[in-house]
């Protein structure tokens, strides 16, 4: 009776595929084209690595960097728990080398240059979350290469560093259409591309002495010559509007979570040290302290939470509302602020880093002191000047200048305690913004110090974070010879949470 039933299927399946194929022929609109376009295949990518989650982890990355605890219940990367990481990164780098193939008059090198920074981005960030990964022998399924050996991370990044140079030689159009970020600019897209190439070297500071990657010496190549970013008009960002499917991730219009954040200590105990009033952009007034009688433009009317506590104790605050949420911007304004994956104020704060260890000959003070400028100006201009948004302490240029002077943040001199004062006001402009760059500029520097509880704290190494994600099962699945390869080259053949990859040792 199966083999009948079979054979019943397979007349039906083949009755199907031929009534299809005329389906299809009366159905093909002979004026539309039936090839996606390397314009649309554009718009596809640059939304992949800059759009956001409208849920709860679009806020992970402040858990993991501790800008905040969470009232609701108790979350892993609050208390330090790792997990596995993912390879879909790879799936979107099919599309950019689709987008270059299909490429139908000269503008080529345009979209080159797009699909080699995108490779460089996507790779970069899935090697920095696990070690090393395939470069060389990736995404040549189509040639029956299912099983790509891993390279070396340090071959990883030297693939990275040379892409984002041919990336930059390739962007020499006037510019490219389907871009929805950049508006296909093309200075505005080598001034990217030399972002991240100093982004890159700089999370390579552990290895500036390698012969091999010239760390150093490449970076202030670049700084001479390269294109740099001049304001916050060239920030590599998504902009978010008060239009339906346009509005910023946590809008409560979007999610039901953004009440259950709580900002930090980290946050809110810095700002208070300096008299930074971000704080007053960032949180909003802790409601027992009003319901004392505390005004909303007291500074003692904001109270951080130390996201190490045991969450019975987080609970209690959050209940007894002894803690200061999101500033109504992040939740009441549709479009809320834009949210950087290349900005200037990053960029500052990555030459400021680099002046202090002697890559560059520059003012790190004066670089310093551009990234703080920028970021505050990148508030201001995002942000409504109302009363609910800033409670009574605006930022104006008079404010600026002022901040800018305060004894507690002036940069000494001293190599180890300036990188510390620079990495912790990067720290502090990072909130909402730069998805994971904080864990990992902690990761390679310790700074800022974060509140680490062995008795809380999840990891199996209670005093630490972990350095790491493991691989997908999907690569012991598939690829189990060549991941365990590279897991016995790094890690003694462990997919460890806690082990060092090759960039931080």
């Amino acid at each position: 009776m199966k083999r009948i039933n079979k054979y019943i299927s397979l007349l039906l399946a083949t009755a199907l595929l031929a009534s299809c194929d005329k389906f299809d022929e009366i159905n093909t609109d002979p004026d539309a084209t039936t090839k996606v376009t390397s314009s649309l295949l554009a718009t596809g990518l640059l939304l992949d690595i800059t759009s956001s989650s409208a849920s709860k982890s679009f806020i992970y990355d402040e858990l993991l960097a501790k800008q905040m605890a969470w009232g609701e219940s108790m979350e892993d990367y609050q208390y330090n728990v790792f997990g596995r990481s993912g390879f879909g990164g790879y799936t979107t780098l099919i599309n950019a080398q689709k987008m270059v193939e299909s490429v139908s008059d000269d503008n080529v090198n345009a979209y080159d240059g797009l699909a080699h920074f995108i490779k460089a981005y996507k790779i970069f960030y899935m090697s920095m979350e696990m070690g090393d990964l395939p470069y060389e022998e990736a995404l040549q399924g189509e040639l029956g290469l299912v099983r790509p050996k891993y390279n070396t991370q340090k071959e990883v990044m030297n693939f990275i560093l040379s892409d984002l140079e041919t990336a930059y030689e390739l962007f020499r159009q006037l510019r490219f259409d389907g871009d929805p970020i950049l508006g296909g600019s093309i200075s505005k897209w080598k001034k990217a591309t030399t972002a991240f190439q100093l982004k890159v070297l700089m999370h390579l500071s552990k290895k500036e002495s390698d012969a091999d990657l010239k760390v150093k010496e490449r970076f202030a190549r670049i700084v001479a010559s390269g294109s740099l970013m001049e304001s916050n008009e060239d920030n590599l960002q998504m902009k978010y509007a008060d239009k339906a499917n346009t509005v910023y991730p946590f809008h409560n219009t979007n999610t039901k979570h953004a009440g259950y954040a709580m900002l930090s200590t980290m946050l809110i105990d810095k700002f208070k040290a300096t008299g930074d009033i971000r704080m007053f952009y960032y949180a909003k007034p802790a409601k027992a302290k009003l319901n004392e009688g505390v005004t909303a433009d007291s500074w003692d009317a904001y109270i951080g939470t130390d996201p190490s506590l045991p969450f019975e104790q987080i609970e209690k605050a959050y209940a007894t509302e002894q803690y200061s949420g999101f500033n109504a911007r992040y939740t009441d304004y549709p479009s809320g602020e834009p949210v950087v994956r290349l900005g200037y104020a990053e960029q500052n704060f990555i030459l400021a880093e680099a002046a202090v260890r002697g890559w560059i000959s520059g003012d790190a003070s004066a670089y310093y002191k551009k990234a703080i400028r920028a970021h505050m100006e990148f508030i201001a201009s995002n942000t409504p000047d109302e009363e609910v948004y800033h409670h009574g302490h605006p930022i104006t240029e008079e404010a600026i200048a002022a901040f800018l002077e305060t004894p507690a943040i002036q940069l000494s001199g001293e190599k180890e305690a300036d990188i510390e004062k620079i990495l912790t006001q990067r720290y502090l402009a990072s909130f909402m913004q730069h998805p994971y760059d904080v864990y990992y500029d902690y990761r390679r520097t310790g700074y800022p110090v974060l509140p680490i509880n062995p008795a809380t704290n999840r990891n199996t190494m209670n005093d630490r974070l972990p350095m790491r994600w493991m691989y997908p099962k999907s690569e012991s699945d598939y690829n189990l010879e060549h991941q365990n390869e590279a897991l016995e080259r790094q890690f003694g053949g462990v997919d460890d949470v806690n082990k060092l990859m090759w960039i931080l040792q």
